[in-house]
């Protein structure tokens, strides 16, 4: 028995860098990817629908961005704490993955999980709305080429589903599939 295919090709790596020197904690990237990414567009301003959050601690004037990951079946192992100006931060609050054990960067309304995807719904966009919106620069965009061997992953979509019929069971997301397929 074989395992996964792998094939190497070159991909694009875009990741926005985060200088939490910078972050004035205004939560301006909360607020725009909400309404991007709101449907029609721009038509609300929910930052629990956001796929970047700022971890704040306005007492200290500490401000850390953390931008949505992956999401991921399976709960970390990892429970390091950190201590930043004389406070405790569990290892969740700068996770970026989407996990059953918290919800951060689910959708609201549906439990499914959030991911950057970097505003690439828009092709004129030369970089994702968070960074052209961050007034202090802490907020910056890479783009570079690396190669890379890959193995055939599940799909964003199979992983909605999943979350979709964990959360509801798989009779209701097919009557809903149904109802949606037939149109208005």
């Amino acid at each position: 028995m074989s395992g996964p295919a792998k094939k190497k090709r070159t991909r694009v790596i875009k990741r926005i860098v985060i200088d939490v020197d910078k972050c004035n904690g205004c939560r301006g990237c909360e607020v725009i990817c909400s309404a991007f990414h709101s449907h029609p567009q721009y038509s609300s301003t929910n930052p629990a629908r956001a796929r970047i959050r700022v971890i704040r601690e306005p007492l200290s004037d500490i401000y850390v961005p953390v931008y949505a990951g992956e999401y991921t079946a399976a709960e970390c192992a990892g429970r390091d704490k950190y201590r930043i100006d004389g406070k405790e931060y569990e290892e969740c609050a700068f996770c970026r993955a989407s996990c059953p054990s918290r919800d951060v960067f689910k959708e609201p309304d549906s439990g499914l999980p959030l991911k950057c995807d970097m505003c690439e719904s828009d092709p004129s966009l030369e970089e994702p709305m968070c960074v052209q919106w961050c007034l202090a620069d802490a907020l910056t965009f890479e783009q570079r080429e690396e190669e890379v061997e890959e193995e055939e992953t599940v799909e964003e979509v199979d992983a909605g589903l999943e979350a979709l019929a964990n959360k509801h069971g798989w009779s209701k997301v097919r009557d809903a599939i149904d109802r949606m397929s037939k149109g208005p």
